[in-house]
């Protein structure tokens, strides 16, 4: 191993501090918007093999009641089958119901979840 890199330090010899930079900010700044208010609900399941229709009775029961709301008092909804994010256009939702528009429903045990998002 060649050594001619490395350097001692000797315990009087002091490491030089790093620099660092501190942002000024000014604190005559007022902050004017008040973030908004988000309402979240969320709907797990567990499909059986063959379902393609989940309605709030559907829902895993240890969780708090689950509901689904109607998709026009929501502002943004996602669906994941098996942790994947669906495309919209592979699910219809109405009040209480989740449909799948797929050909083939979800494998036994695997988990649907809808978020929706009220802004």
């Amino acid at each position: 191993m060649d050594y001619k890199y490395f350097r001692c330090i000797n315990e009087a010899e002091e490491i030089p501090k790093p620099m660092l930079f501190f942002p000024a900010c000014s604190f005559t700044e007022v902050r004017s918007k008040i973030p908004k208010r988000i309402v979240v609900y969320e709907f797990y399941a567990v499909a059986d093999g063959c379902q393609r229709v989940f309605v709030e009775e559907d829902g895993i029961a240890d969780l708090v009641k689950q509901v689904i709301p109607d998709p026009a008092k929501v502002s943004y909804m996602n669906l994941f089958i098996n942790g994947v994010l669906q495309p919209h256009e592979n699910y219809t939702v109405k009040a209480g119901m989740l449909t799948l528009n797929t050909v083939d429903a979800p494998i036994k045990g695997t988990p649907i979840i809808l978020q929706m998002f009220t802004v």
